[in-house]
């Protein structure tokens, strides 16, 4: 008993020394890119006048540098962990992989498939940004925003099941599935025509299916979330799309992420955790599905 509490108060430790070790960077980055001084330059006819003000007093002081404030978002998230007994669901390497593209591209639309105990961390990485969370369990949705009442998130059903993976898989090789377009308009039987109108608002800069829950035979599975988050990356009108697929452990984490958002676009693989950055397609409807 006395190891587990302590591996639970180790994890939480790494938790919170990573979240401060993030803010040290924003609070540097931001000092560093607003010097309240601006350059001068001199020309040779003013370093006479130059040095002969240089020998009267100064009457003038230079202004004091203001403070940065931690944001908001960034504080309340280190203060719900610090007063909680839970930890994110993720491992700290799992959630680097993530974090580092957020440092990158943030503030962004971030979407993610599910709504954790970690979905404030989430929020506060994407600081500035659009996090949105879809979430399976209505219930829960009404738990969570009575603790966390600013995250947005939304409800959406699912009409498959972890024990029709395989037979999706086959589906999934149909030129229905493989016609990059609008999912509202697809007819390929993975594509989730009936998320909210939030869905379909922006273009999505990340994406992370960490939900549905898919660990039994009659859950619904991530394959529509998988094969949605692919469909849409591709259908954005320019840039890329960064993918997140967690439990790739799994059989249909791990083969549906590999076949809709492809091996040839995998940048990274930690834990449980694969990263894929994903191009538009809409430009050039030529483009593969896949990477040869």
């Amino acid at each position: 008993m006395r190891s587990k509490i302590l591996v639970s108060l180790n994890t939480k430790l790494l938790f919170l020394g990573f979240f401060l070790l993030f803010i040290l960077c924003f609070i540097l980055r931001s000092n560093l890119s607003s010097s309240p001084y601006p350059p001068t330059t001199s020309s040779p006819q003013s370093n006479s006048s130059e040095e002969t003000q240089s020998s009267l007093p100064s009457t003038t002081t230079r202004p004091t540098q203001s403070c940065t404030k931690i944001p908001p978002s960034l504080a309340n998230t280190i203060i719900h962990y610090a007063a909680s007994n839970t930890t994110p669901q993720q491992t700290i390497k799992e959630i680097s992989i993530t974090s580092q593209v957020l440092e990158r591209r943030s503030p962004c639309n971030f979407l993610i498939f599910g709504l954790g105990r970690d979905s404030l961390m989430w929020t506060a990485l994407n600081h500035g940004g659009r996090t949105v969370f879809l979430e399976e369990d209505r219930q829960w949705i009404e738990t969570i925003q009575q603790e966390l009442p600013n995250l947005e998130a939304y409800h959406v059903e699912y009409d498959t099941k972890v024990s029709q993976a395989e037979e999706l898989l086959e589906l999934g090789q149909l030129p229905e599935c493989t016609t990059v377009g609008d999912v509202r308009l697809s007819k390929c039987r993975l594509a989730l025509k009936g998320l909210p109108e939030a869905f379909f608002e922006v273009e999505w800069d990340l994406i992370m299916v960490d939900a549905p829950t898919g660990y039994f035979p009659g859950a619904p599975g991530r394959m529509g979330a998988i094969y949605t988050a692919g469909m849409a990356a591709r259908w954005r009108k320019e840039g890329e799309t960064d993918v997140f697929v967690h439990d790739v452990n799994r059989f249909a984490e791990d083969r549906f992420s590999r076949k809709f958002l492809c091996e040839g676009y995998m940048r990274q693989e930690e834990g449980f955790l694969r990263h894929f950055t994903i191009p538009s397609h809409r430009g050039d409807m030529a483009m593969p599905f896949c990477p040869n």
